[in-house]
């Protein structure tokens, strides 16, 4: 950097401080605050979150931040400080943190190493100005291990057995000599889509967390190839995927165990499809009423449709009753959730179903308090889609007798944390 790092924080995706370390006296002690409320909370900044920019000024501080994984690396300072070198100081600590923790850098990994990283801190930053950040360097004298999380562990242990397969094919977790009179596979793409979208329609937040999961009954020692679009991010492989073919090929080689198991997971947050928009209009007319309209549409093809969608609308506490029309579905006011909860059976892809309803409120002579609004929530399962638009492209299986083997994929996309604020 060109000038001090006053102040250099580790925060989770709430905003919740993890290790804080203060370089300078010219900077306040709530710093934290103040990058949680105006940058991480802000309603404006989660609107455009994709084009956000990672540097921003509030009052006489100067933050620099990026993310890495769950975690935040903000930089505070009050100088005019050289923001390419900053960024670069922020990547190579996320470099030598992996290197101490197994090749993981999240929440899990820094919780756990509360010791090591102030430890590290201080010497990789003297008043704020950088030092040594070399990995094999800051070995030769700090000597403590990290402690290598659950997650870490696995991971070592993939490519360790994957490296094992490659010199011995040798294969632990399938039996030899194993036969049946009908070979066959089934392969299900389980993804659960998690979205939080403004009141206007814009997505402030989306991610989709999906799942392989294979019943696999082969005779003898099969060999099979995965092939799937280049749709993957964050993805783990159980032990039997060879992950140096993978690396070089983009094709999920393996020698499948018997029986049901969960190939991989993976993780998408770019280029997602939604099931649904929610648009809802809420006004409060006066103190006695409230008047909702809400709109949902259905976005994929007209050949599918969603099984089971329940969208729960919250009304304030004080609720007397609700008169209620609907389009389609049916819908009633549950007055222990303090909301109206609309249920469709079938919904048919690329189509629009509304819900009209005029809620009575209880009078009441003491102050009101505003009502919070909380967001509307939706549940459902979509039979046959992806959000993260992964692809099954082929599904080979070759064994030395060269049987028949009948293969059957299928996709379901169930709901997360779906939610639209009103």
């Amino acid at each position: 950097m060109a000038c001090a790092c006053a102040a250099l924080y580790m925060l989770n995706l709430k905003g919740d401080i993890l290790i804080q370390r203060t370089y300078r006296d010219d900077v306040e002690r709530n710093l934290a605050a103040a990058f949680r409320t105006h940058i991480i909370n802000s309603p404006k900044e989660t609107e455009h979150v994709s084009t956000s920019s990672p540097v921003r000024v509030l009052g006489s501080c100067s933050f620099m931040y990026m993310r890495h994984n769950d975690v935040y690396i903000l930089a505070v300072t009050k100088s005019n400080a050289n923001v390419m070198l900053s960024f670069q100081f922020m990547t190579q600590i996320v470099a030598l943190f992996k290197n101490y923790f197994g090749g993981e850098f999240s929440e899990q990994s820094i919780k756990s190493n509360f010791v090591l990283i102030y430890e590290l801190l201080d010497e990789i930053l003297d008043f704020g100005y950088p030092q040594i950040v070399d990995a094999n360097i800051l070995k030769q004298y700090i000597f403590q291990k990290g402690f290598i999380t659950e997650s870490a562990k696995l991971k070592r242990e993939q490519e360790a057995a994957s490296s094992t397969l490659q010199v011995t094919g040798a294969v632990g977790w399938r039996k030899d000599n194993l036969r049946y009179k009908k070979n066959e596979v089934f392969l299900d793409i389980v993804e659960q889509v998690n979205m939080l979208m403004s009141n206007k329609g814009t997505v402030l937040r989306c991610d989709v967390n999906g799942k392989i999961v294979m019943k696999v009954f082969l005779s003898g020692m099969p060999d099979v190839k995965l092939g799937l679009n280049d749709k993957l991010e964050d993805v783990t492989f159980h032990q039997c995927v060879n992950l140096g073919r993978f690396n070089t090929e983009k094709v999920v080689s393996f020698v499948p165990p018997d029986g049901e198991f969960e190939l991989m997971k993976y993780r998408c947050q770019e280029g997602i499809s939604l099931p649904f928009r929610v648009l809802p209009i809420i006004n409060e007319m006066g103190r006695t009423r409230l008047e909702v309209n809400v709109k949902a549409k259905s976005a994929f093809n007209n050949k599918l449709f969603a099984l089971n969608v329940v969208i729960s609308i919250p009304v304030p506490d004080n609720t007397a009753k609700a008169d209620i029309q609907t389009t389609q579905g049916k819908a009633k006011y549950d007055a222990k959730k303090h909301a109206l909860v609309w249920k469709i059976k079938r919904f048919t892809g690329q189509t629009e179903s509304a819900l009209v309803a005029s809620v009575e409120l209880i009078a009441t002579t003491r102050e009101k308090k505003a009502w919070a609004r909380p967001p509307i929530g939706m549940s459902f399962q979509v039979p046959m889609f992806s959000a993260s638009g992964l692809r099954v492209q082929y599904l080979k299986v070759w064994e030395k007798s060269n049987y028949k083997v009948d293969k059957w994929v299928r996709k379901v996309c169930k709901s997360g944390d779906y939610s639209v604020r009103v």
